[in-house]
């Protein structure tokens, strides 16, 4: 285990919004030195909150954190020195340059002279950006406005990048790129990265450890194979030709259960999801049972476990019906600010 302070810790965060909203309800979290640390969960899980706090732009009402060392309430000009942010909107000038951008960046980190145009050009490369740097930002495509934001938080060489989802908006073309240029980024200068995502297969993809959040604050944690390990054997979802009321989802949970090499199942509105040793031998036992308790089934998959099986294991849901559950949350909420 290493000896290093970890280069990010939050204990017990605790936010509300006006009119009672609660973004975090004791948010805890450790970040090694080093590691690609993503924090999962869908849309108002906290996760855009959570890095606020970390970035000394908004105040917990509770809670302590530090960053690189230093506390955020009691140092937030240190830790601004020691990170960088890459926001959900980008924070480029539109009718400025690419170069413009970066130049602008770098002197107001004090760099000036032959060093900053050095490390302007450096990024502007890095990032593919060299033929397009004396262009506006404005007529960037997606992907190259994210790739500036990214080398906009690099400028200084923080020692701790955030990335708040980095990759929403993108089509799956510049995702994918956006996905291996932060690979590179960990693996190349070895920063430490905390990512914050609502798409399971980035979060599997980059996070050396990932942290899954509904509802303000940690569910489960760990490496994305140690979480899919806990679940042992392959994962069965039968969808039901209709609901079953909780009564009866608690008699067949007990008869699913029950079978020969099958560990625990879980209802999800018209889905079942089945934890079982060998999946496809456990498909006739369990469409057996199901029909005998007069509950048909319209489909069956076996699948190895994935984190949407993580997560609802242990946030009681499907990852669908949280984000879906988030975004009629926001529509409510801007039908009563009209």
């Amino acid at each position: 285990m290493s000896t290093r302070a970890p280069a990010v810790q939050a204990r017990q965060l605790i936010k509300t919004y006006p009119g009672e909203v609660t973004a975090l309800s004791g948010m805890d979290i450790t970040v090694e030195a080093g590691t690609v640390f993503g924090l999962l969960g869908p849309n108002g899980a906290g996760k855009s909150t959570t890095v606020k706090i970390l970035t000394t732009l908004a105040r917990p009402d509770s809670g302590t954190a530090t960053v690189a060392g230093h506390d955020v309430l009691r140092h937030p000009d240190r830790v601004r020195r020691a990170i960088g942010v890459v926001a959900q909107k980008s924070g480029a000038d539109p009718v400025a340059t690419g170069r413009e951008n970066l130049q602008l960046q770098g002197r107001l980190y004090g760099l000036r002279g032959a060093a900053l145009q050095q490390r302007v050009a450096g990024l502007l490369a890095r990032f593919d950006l060299t033929d397009a740097a004396g262009r506006q930002v404005k007529g960037y495509s997606g992907g190259m406005q994210r790739r500036l934001d990214v080398a906009l938080g690099l400028v200084h060489r923080p020692e701790i990048l955030f990335l708040d989802e980095p990759t929403t908006g993108l089509d799956p073309e510049a995702r994918t790129a956006m996905w291996d240029e932060i690979a590179r980024l960990a693996d190349d200068e070895g920063l430490t990265i905390l990512l914050t995502t609502h798409y399971l297969e980035e979060a599997d993809r980059l996070a050396d450890h990932i942290a899954i959040v509904d509802r303000g604050h940690v569910v489960v944690e760990g490496t994305p194979n140690a979480l899919k390990g806990e679940l042992r054997g392959d994962a069965v979802h039968l969808e039901l030709r209709e609901a079953v009321g909780e009564a009866g989802r608690t008699l067949l949970t007990g008869a699913l259960t029950a079978l020969p090499g099958v560990h625990e199942a879980l209802f999800d509105g018209r889905r079942v999801s089945v934890r079982a040793e060998d999946g496809p031998a456990a498909v006739p036992a369990l469409l057996g049972t199901l029909e005998r308790a007069g509950v048909g089934v319209a489909a069956a998959t076996v699948a190895r476990p994935s984190l949407d099986d993580v997560y609802l294991r242990y946030a009681g849901r499907r990852y669908a019906e949280a984000e879906a559950a988030a975004e009629a949350g926001s529509l409510a909420l801007a039908g009563g600010a009209r």
